[in-house]
């Protein structure tokens, strides 16, 4: 039997690729597992899913600035590696497949002591802390973008994001119906994440009056973020959430406003959604990065959230709207939109079977 561990946490963009295999790693006959913490995001996200077991590990959170936790995580790390090398040695997979984040870094120690070999995936422009840690110890380290690839030098491959398969399934009439909008008028979605959006939210309320005479606004605010004062507003629809309905929001938006997480970006252009990303800038700057990076190659617009108001934002979606056209054209074109095969052939190339 083909078996597998995965690994990565942290955050919801270090699972949802791993979400996006294991349906297509079932199907090929794998069995399996994945490795995370205790009380991660990620066991919340994949223990419930049919087909995988979940093992727990200690870890210890990375951190590039001081903190007193950072003389004890390290020895949260230490233990989680020793007790990964008891579980992948149990478990004697021929492959481990991480998508990084902090959880990752005891799970491919523990492969490398048991000589499994180690297939990585890096989102952003950048290679993150923990990835940078875990490469030696890899075979190869899958990339969302070229730039990424060219850092990671021999063991960089870029292949895009891995994707899950039902944010393709959207339907516009579905998506126009949860919003009630009648179609007559383009929708402009934004969709934020948890990220910094709180910001955003409140320049794209404040421009409601310049936007709803040309657009219905679908916004995607975020928990806790909902604005009660605006529920009447004509042209206007607000969720703090949507899982099973967001692959129709996307189907009938024709323009899009975001932040620049990779996942997000990845989405938008394998679904070629013209959109406007304003970029958190925080932390290793990677929105920044990542932003500029479909800004150079023609595939995004781009403003900077210092030049965000609610007089700039109206003509900045102005301006997208007018350059549609020709950013479905660039993004339709792009052939590693969507990762998933890409990564999956990854993971064949190098697992022991």
């Amino acid at each position: 039997m083909k078996r597998i561990v995965l690994t990565g946490g942290g955050t919801a963009g270090h699972v949802s690729p791993n979400q996006a295999l294991i349906p297509l790693l079932l199907d090929e006959g794998w069995d399996i597992h994945y490795i995370g913490t205790k009380s991660g995001i990620e066991r919340t996200l994949i223990e419930p899913m049919q087909g995988v077991t979940y093992h727990a590990v200690s870890s210890g959170k990375l951190r590039r600035y001081f903190d007193l936790k950072n003389f004890t995580d390290p020895f949260r790390v230490i233990a989680g590696a020793f007790q990964s090398v008891g579980v992948i040695s149990r478990l004697k997979p021929n492959v481990v497949f991480s998508k990084g984040g902090f959880v990752s870094v005891p799970v491919v120690v523990g492969a490398a002591l048991c000589r499994v070999p180690v297939v990585m995936h890096e989102s952003d422009i950048t290679p993150g802390l923990a990835n940078k840690l875990c490469k030696p110890f890899s075979k190869s380290v899958c990339t969302t973008f070229p730039e990424c690839a060219k850092l990671l030098g021999d063991k960089g491959v870029q292949t895009g994001t891995p994707l899950r398969g039902k944010i393709f399934a959207g339907s516009r009439e579905r998506g126009l119906s949860l919003a009630g909008f009648d179609g007559k008028k383009p929708v402009l979605m934004m969709i934020g994440g948890s990220l910094g959006a709180q910001s955003v939210n409140k320049v794209l309320r404040d421009s409601l009056p310049a936007l709803t005479p040309k657009f219905d606004v679908l916004h995607v605010c975020g928990k806790g973020n909902l604005a009660p004062e605006l529920e009447d507003v004509s042209g206007y629809r607000q969720f703090e959430y949507l899982s099973d309905e967001l692959p129709d929001a996307f189907a009938c938006a024709d323009i899009v406003l975001s932040r620049a997480g990779s996942n997000s970006l990845s989405e938008l252009m394998a679904l070629a959604k013209p959109a406007l990303l304003i970029p958190y800038h925080s932390g290793r700057g990677d929105q920044l990065l990542n932003a500029n990076s479909l800004k150079t190659r023609g595939l995004a617009h781009v403003m900077v959230q210092s030049e965000l108001t609610s007089e700039s934002l109206p003509k900045a979606i102005d301006e997208l709207w007018a350059d549609r056209d020709l950013l479905i054209q660039r993004l339709r074109a792009l052939p590693d939109a969507d990762g998933t095969q890409a990564v999956l052939a990854q993971i064949h190339k190098f697992a022991k079977v």
